[in-house]
């Protein structure tokens, strides 16, 4: 007899759907069985029609990191995750500049994250020196011993960025280990030019955030980015993408068969630098005051408001912006799609309210970047895109679970409900049975005092997320199952199947 048994669903993974009859057995946190006739279980889940897709897997989460609070610990973090459908999260460990070993920091981290957790977890390292000690000696040893098997370069900030030789010295290191390589690209040299004329003549308010990081950024980035993959013949991915020039490029060198891979995030789905304006004295008594379809309610008595929404790369300014970075997705040039979740406090002289001073005047560079979003992440797709039409419920696996399974080194454990891999399971309302909802930041289990999605409408959301066979998100029966709490799991990792090296 199985431990649970899920049935009358539809069964989705990337390539395959099946319909009912279906019944899916979950052993010792495993899936055991997939099977057309009845099997039986101590516990049953009637999955009522609705569709089943494996647990989300947010590769881009950035969770208590040195010097980042006050943000999400990495309890409130995960339970944030598990509540919006996801069962695994990859966070950051740093490497700064000034430290000789990268091994007491990835300890550190690691035991900040130890028994706290409500869903398994991995981690990748920043890199920000490249010094011949840990490319020759650690590097092997954090593959060996850590299982951590990804690494992510900066091209700009500058206490993290990288130069262009560093980034080859990195790539060509990382192919001989069969490590993931990550690339934040965005023109470091044209951003610091922007920023310093607008502090010179006095635009320091928070739009001018997104308008010192222009889409050209962006796209000589990436170019030059793919251009160092090509010399170095080791595949990259390039995170958080927001532009269409920047998504071409990334087309283009996937026809001609480089392993050149692309990560976007719901903020360019969904946000544009409207929301970063005062939106002061505005009078929109029957429609919203940004008119995008999205119906986001944001605060007209704060002339500051719009730091809610610095992040980097920064939003785009158009609707038809969002647009082509959905064909990209729809197309499929992007390959994995993360949260970014990298949160702080609003209300906070440590968080966004950083850059707000005591004679009311504001300054956007000092403020932290990063948008809450773990939770949101996967109902925002699976309302607005499977159920929209945009995209295919296999998509959405793919580009949810299934890559970032594969890119990361977990293909062997999750990223599919299939015989053998981790019982990470979604279980999604049919379509049109759940009453919708506007969404309040109070609903959400993060530690954040605000969402940039308040006042979107869902029409779905995840009735039950089952982590290695147990239901630790039941929406109807009590919504967290705290009996099931802090059972997340570190995961040493291994290398990218997804043939990139």
């Amino acid at each position: 007899m199985y431990d649970l048994v899920i049935f009358n669903g539809i069964l989705v993974n990337a390539a395959t759907i099946s319909y009912p009859p279906i019944y899916i057995g979950v052993k010792d946190g495993k899936v055991a069985a997939i099977s057309s006739l009845p099997i039986e279980g101590v516990k049953s889940i009637d999955a009522q029609g609705g569709i089943i897709t494996p647990g989300g897997i947010d590769s881009h989460v950035h969770i208590d990191q040195p010097h980042s609070l006050p943000a999400d610990s990495f309890e409130t973090a995960t339970r944030s995750a598990i509540c919006g459908g996801t069962t695994t999260v990859c966070s950051f460990a740093n490497q700064f500049k000034d430290e000789e070993s990268i091994f007491p920091a990835i300890k550190e981290y690691q035991g900040r994250a130890y028994g706290t957790c409500y869903c398994d977890y991995g981690m990748h390292l920043i890199i920000s020196n490249t010094n011949p000690k840990f490319l020759n000696e650690e590097m092997p040893i954090m593959v060996r011993e850590y299982g951590i098997t990804s690494v992510k370069m900066y091209m700009t900030y500058k206490a993290l960025k990288l130069s262009d030789s560093e980034i080859i010295k990195m790539l060509i290191t990382a192919k001989g280990l069969g490590v993931t390589t990550m690339i934040h690209a965005e023109n470091s040299e044209m951003i610091d030019y922007i920023i310093d004329h607008f502090k010179e003549v006095g635009k320091t308010q928070p739009y001018y955030h997104a308008a010192s990081r222009p889409e050209l950024a962006e796209d000589e980035a990436s170019y030059r980015a793919i251009s160092l993959s090509k010399l170095a013949d080791q595949s990259l991915l390039i995170v958080h993408m927001s532009t269409k020039p920047s998504l071409e490029h990334v087309r283009q060198a996937q026809s001609m068969n480089y392993p050149i891979y692309s990560e976007t995030c719901p903020q360019y789905l969904f946000l544009t630098s409207e929301y970063l304006k005062s939106h002061c004295c505005a009078h929109h008594e029957e429609q919203p005051v940004i008119d995008d379809g999205n119906s986001i309610t944001i605060d007209q008595e704060d002339p500051y408001q719009g730091a809610k929404y610095i992040c980097s790369p920064p939003l785009r300014e158009s609707k038809k912006e969002l647009n082509e970075v959905w064909r990209y997705l729809e197309n499929g040039t992007v390959t994995v799609y993360s949260s970014d979740h990298c949160p702080s406090q609003y209300d906070n002289s440590e968080g966004k309210k950083k850059g707000l001073k005591e004679d009311g005047s504001m300054d956007f560079s000092v403020v932290p970047n990063g948008l809450p979003g773990v939770e949101t992440r996967l109902p925002l797709l699976f309302c607005y895109g499977v159920e929209a039409g945009r995209i295919t419920a296999q998509r959405f696996v793919e580009v949810s679970s299934t890559n970032p399974a594969a890119l990361y080194g977990m293909s062997k454990m999750k990223g599919s409900i299939d015989v053998g891999l981790d019982a990470d399971i979604i279980i999604w309302y049919p379509k049109g049975k759940m009453k919708p909802f506007k969404l309040k930041n109070k609903m959400l289990h993060h530690r954040i005092d605000y969402t940039p999605y308040e006042g979107m409408e869902f029409k779905n959301w995840p009735r039950y997320t089952i982590l290695r066979g147990k239901v630790v998100w039941d929406r109807e029966n009590g919504g967290l199952q705290k009996e099931n709490g802090h059972i997340g799991r570190y995961l040493r990792r291994g290398e990218s199947t997804m043939g990139v090296h």
